[in-house]
């Protein structure tokens, strides 16, 4: 399926609140159809073969792929309940993707969300499972065949305490599926994994950071996933603790509060009884003092209402958009780039109530921004973003792109932490209520990427993208023979070679030999194609070609369009750039929105960015054409009209 029908499909089946179906498998299908064949499902889409554990040939050796009814005649998916002690770790280094699958079992609505409680090894088993991931911006539905890698009869990654239990190691692999291979979740960030499974957004803090522990509390109260703390009493100071899990399942805290400490004795035998843990099981107690001493930082996952639900639960209010970085249109890179850094995509948040914190001196609103970018398995760019108070004068106005010198004029607000090589830069901020105009970019300009920005706010905000509205501004030409001078007749009449008018053939003829003489601009020629556009925007009898006329009103605007190119070409280079083009094209009398200029570079621009004279021309008449088309045949005005095949083939195919 084509980039832009796929966009168009996958925005659809996002607003009916479907999970994406990943690889294009659909769960239900695949298990019915094994179910009626009486076959167990083999995933053709992730083979159980070497290239799945590792791009290194050695890494399967002695490796065994079996499914959990080989392993045992007792095999559950879950055995009583899902909980922290279900995970492992295995031979792979993925102790962070652990971890956060530890805490997914703290929260069960969101575990379910996940990990679909119906499925088992008993009823309608067909070797066929499937788990629901975050995926850069949607959420997809990834489905597996059971075959896990095995050595020596055990299993080679993560496994449950319960020997007869698979759902985590069956999640794992899903995992691996979403980026290509078991290797590939060797080495990880915890709050990356956290996201995936919620679709939240991860803030860290350092543990220098002032009132932490209010922090945390307020984290509680919306819901987001972080490790919990309680008050206990002892004689005569209050001590806050802090529950932690090694993923590992070994290596506890020995100090204060360890599972064996002295500190224990101090408190009552009911206090006792409901929080010590005297396991060696990789999790204990620690005072909030000695974390924060002996940890360098603090990950807190915000949930979102779709995932947690109508529990009564507050929750982050969330406004997400996807977008892209395209070079030569939208990819302007950092704001010390001052000629391009206006191309970015612009999103305007409007914060209108303050929080709800009576403990806090400084009012405000409170917003977290995050900006993920879409590298699956590719080198990550430098990216980040920058914050800028919108004027009242730009106020409730979304169809407008901000051009430079709104940026050479206006100082930054606020800015992400730094540009990073990272899946995702996320930073809060607490700023008066107003608007504020958000700009995601990359540190250098004209890199090529995909994106999506969200934001999280303590209160109901409104977010919408700032984009030129799609117009065109060209108006109609009318002109009488008696207004031709005789020049231009005589000019005609040397390239008509047969009856009164010119082919695309014979307009090519002149347009190459007078452009250049007349105009005082270089082209490369103007294609065929690029003619028999020109022709059918001005014909007007259906004949196919062009008349004096209609010639003559072609001419005038090719000789305007030369103006207009010259005067954008702001370094007298001889060509245009794209950054011109998108001036120019404006220049011309059209308003287009980022997607579309993203199209016309893709269509129109050399691979140095730069755009020739006969290419500008094709692509002004190009939009001219499709305007005046659309506009033809939206009778009513609506905006809106409507094809059947035929009509939809005969227009594209003009």
């Amino acid at each position: 399926m084509s980039g832009v029908a796929g966009k168009l499909q996958h925005a659809r089946e996002r607003e009916r609140g479907l999970a994406l179906r990943y690889l294009e498998q659909d769960y239900a299908a695949l298990r019915d159809a094994c179910l009626r064949e009486g076959r167990l499902f083999e995933d053709d889409k992730f083979e159980a073969a070497p290239h799945a554990l590792s791009s290194k040939p050695h890494g399967a050796r002695g490796v065994t792929w079996l499914r959990p009814k080989e392993l045992t005649t007792e095999a559950k998916f879950i055995v009583k309940d899902a909980t922290r002690t279900d995970i492992i770790q295995g031979a792979l280094g993925d102790c962070w993707l652990l971890a956060a699958i530890a805490s997914l079992t703290l929260n069960k609505k969101v575990l379910h969300h996940v990990v679909p409680p119906e499925q088992s090894f008993e009823e309608n088993y067909a070797g066929i499972f499937h788990f629901k991931f975050w995926h850069y911006g949607k959420w997809v539905d990834v489905v597996i065949d059971d075959r896990l890698p095995t050595r020596n009869g055990e299993l080679l990654y993560v496994h449950s305490e319960q020997r007869n239990e698979f759902w985590s190691a069956l999640l794992e692999k899903a995992y691996a599926k979403l980026h290509g291979c078991y290797e590939t979740l060797s080495g990880g960030l915890a709050c990356d994994a956290s996201e995936d499974f919620t679709g939240g957004i991860t803030e860290v803090y350092k543990l220098n950071k002032p009132n932490l522990f209010r922090h945390i509390q307020r984290a509680l109260v919306l819901g987001s996933l972080l490790s919990c703390s309680i008050d206990a009493r002892t004689r005569p100071e209050m001590i806050r603790l802090i529950r932690i899990r090694n993923p590992w399942g070994m290596v506890e805290w020995k100090g204060a509060w360890s599972d064996g400490s002295a500190e224990w004795t101090k408190i009552s035998c009911e206090d006792q009884a409901r929080l010590r843990h005297i396991v060696e099981d990789g999790e204990f107690w620690m005072s909030f003092t000695d974390f924060v001493q002996r940890f360098s930082q603090l990950e807190i996952c915000n949930l979102t209402p779709d995932v947690l639900g109508d529990d009564g639960s507050k929750t982050w209010a969330l406004l997400m958009f996807e977008g892209s970085w395209r070079r030569g249109s939208t990819a302007g890179g950092c704001r010390d780039n001052e000629r391009t850094f206006w191309m970015n995509p612009q999103f305007v948040i409007k914060l209108n109530e303050e929080d709800d914190d009576p403990d806090d001196d400084h009012a405000g609103c409170s917003f977290v921004v995050s900006l993920v970018q879409k590298k699956l398995g590719k080198e990550l760019l430098t990216i980040g973003f920058t914050i800028y108070k919108l004027p009242a004068k730009y106020s409730g106005k979304g169809n407008i792109h901000l051009d430079h010198k709104f940026f050479l004029t206006h100082k930054l607000t606020a800015r992400s932490e730094t540009f990073i090589n990272r899946r995702e830069v996320c930073s809060r901020f607490r700023q008066p209520p107003g608007e504020y105009l958000i700009v995601p970019s990359t540190y250098d300009p004209n890199q090529d990427g995909d994106f999506c920005l969200r934001v999280f706010s303590e209160k109901q905000a409104m977010v919408q993208e700032l984009d030129d509205q799609v117009e065109s501004n060209v108006k109609e030409v009318d002109i009488s023979v008696d207004e031709i001078d005789g020049q231009f007749i005589s000019l005609f009449g040397q390239h008509v070679e047969h009856g009164s008018k010119l082919s695309a053939f014979e307009l090519r003829r002149f347009l190459d030999k007078e452009v250049t003489k007349c105009i005082d601009i270089q082209t490369e020629g103007f294609s065929l194609q690029s003619c028999r556009n020109m022709v059918n925007l001005l014909d007007k009898d259906g004949s196919g070609k062009l008349g004096l006329v209609e010639l003559k009103i072609l001419w005038d605007k090719i000789q305007s369009y030369g103006n207009i190119y010259k005067e954008k070409d702001e370094d007298k280079s001889g060509t245009m750039s794209c950054t011109e083009m998108r001036k120019a094209v404006e220049a011309a009398g059209f308003s287009l929105n980022n997607s579309l200029h993203q199209i016309l570079v893709a269509r129109y621009s050399q691979p140095n960015l730069t755009i020739h004279f006969n290419e500008f021309v094709d692509c002004l008449v190009r939009l001219e054409c499709m305007f005046k088309m659309f506009q033809m045949l939206d009778k009513d005005g609506t905006g809106k009209v409507e094809f059947n095949m035929t009509e939809w083939l005969s227009v594209t195919m003009l």
